[in-house]
């Protein structure tokens, strides 16, 4: 039996230390093609600009632009540390200048009516506090034809799973998040029911062994 959801911090992740030590965790993820560059690509989103939510240390969005061409990013994120650091990342990817980094909340952005080309996401919708309010705002963002790729961890892993993820976080606070992340994350049926009451209601929601995409297109 699944364990009820119990919500993640809305704040992101702050402070200088706690940053460090998920860049670095993120950082060795990249490095063993652990990122999620290749589903983004492969549900469609290879052109144009794009919106990520929640970007972190950055690494999903600068290997995005990295694999494409002509494309441009802004990432959205909450905690003004993290932001600090993809900037950082940014500058050693040589992509300052195609992409940006705003400070806000997903559910409600300072953007105007279709945007962004595509929306894309991994690791964030856990902590969403509003998760209803962001997907209508995804969809406002988004221009028609333009593409939504959402994914997460799931929280009905199996345990062997989530062992293999605990063993290969090393450190004490990187395996602390890690499991609040996975019981703050949602099953594919409570994404689909989620995804029910908003604009977002025509795309997919699939699942496989780790975790949960929405994805789809903007008609």
């Amino acid at each position: 039996m699944t364990r009820p959801r119990v919500p993640e911090t809305d704040q992101g992740i702050q402070g200088e230390f706690t940053v460090g030590v998920y860049d670095r965790m993120q950082r060795k993820l990249r490095d063993k093609g652990w990122i999620e560059t290749k589903d983004v690509i492969k549900s469609g989103i290879t052109s144009g600009l794009a919106l990520e939510l929640g970007p972190g240390p950055g690494y999903l969005g600068l290997e995005w632009l990295k694999n494409t061409t002509g494309t441009s990013l802004i990432g959205l994120d909450i905690s003004s540390d993290m932001i600090t650091v993809a900037e950082r990342n940014a500058e050693e990817y040589g992509l300052s200048d195609r992409v940006d980094y705003v400070q806000s909340s997903g559910a409600m952005t300072p953007f105007k009516d279709e945007t962004f080309d595509a929306v894309f996401t991994n690791g964030s919708l856990h902590e969403w506090s509003e998760p209803k309010k962001t997907f209508d705002e995804i969809w406002r963002v988004l221009k028609k034809g333009g593409r939504v790729f959402i994914s997460d961890m799931r929280r009905d892993m199996l345990f062997l799973i989530k062992w293999f993820l605990w063993i290969n976080s090393k450190s004490r606070e990187i395996r602390h998040g890690l499991l609040t992340s996975i019981h703050a994350a949602y099953t594919p049926p409570e994404l689909r029911e989620l995804r029910n009451d908003t604009l977002l209601k025509e795309c997919a929601v699939t699942g496989n062994p780790i975790g949960v995409i929405l994805a789809g297109e903007k008609i």
